[in-house]
């Protein structure tokens, strides 16, 4: 099993390589950004993931997960997603606060106990936050949304929120913006960089800048 940390770089390696073109290097800068540590920390990891021949890296270009590091991202990724499922449905804890509880479990939770969990939960494929979760072959559903800050006027449900602060979670949750709410996309100030929802049962329009509106997922209807 891979060290937490060598979980934690393939994690980040994955996850930015979702923003970017198919078989597109991540820069090493990017990987820096991520994590919170100096370029030449992730130089000196990327060449140690390309003796684990997890990666295919390129110096002074970039990085990307070969098939062996994608496989081994799925599994972190996996076990995240279902300890945030586990924390928020079964031990109550509020949406709001359970990544960074996750960040660490990930790391030391047994494949038994996993199972166990993914049991329990009648094998959930979404997490709280909206997010597929892996299946135990390493598949990733992939949901057909779009952003909602690329989204005309009309009638959307919230899939997905792509955002772990703690304080926008907490301010979503009491606007009844969770993954399954139905919205209105009403209006759009291109001056004040603000998008108008209208909620149910909500006699209140809620107003969401467009950088925040990026984080949330939605689909028609």
């Amino acid at each position: 099993m891979p060290s937490s940390t060598v979980e934690n770089y393939l994690k980040a390696i994955w996850s930015l390589q979702q923003s970017l073109p198919e078989d597109t290097l991540v820069p090493v800068g990017h990987v820096a950004e991520k994590l919170s540590v100096t370029p030449g920390t992730v130089t000196t990891m990327m060449r140690q993931l390309l003796k684990k021949e997890l990666v295919h890296y390129t110096p002074r270009k970039g990085v990307m997960l070969n098939d062996a590091g994608r496989v081994e991202a799925m599994k972190v990724l996996r076990r995240h997603r279902l300890v945030e499922t586990f924390l928020v449905e079964v031990m109550k804890l509020d949406w709001a606060e359970v990544h960074e509880d996750a960040e660490v479990l990930e790391h030391v939770i047994s494949d038994r106990l996993l199972a166990r969990m993914d049991e329990m939960l009648s094998h959930p494929t979404h997490d709280p936050h909206g997010a597929p979760i892996p299946s135990e072959s390493g598949e990733l559903h992939r949901d057909l949304t779009s952003s909602l800050a690329d989204c005309a006027p009309g009638h959307y449900t919230l899939t997905r929120v792509r955002e772990d602060k703690p304080a926008f979670l907490q301010w979503l949750a009491q606007q009844g913006l969770k993954p399954g709410s139905a919205l209105e996309l009403t209006a759009r100030d291109v001056h004040a960089d603000t998008l108008t929802l209208s909620l149910p049962h909500q006699e209140t329009p809620v107003q969401l800048s467009v950088p925040a509106a990026k984080s949330l997922l939605v689909a028609h209807g």
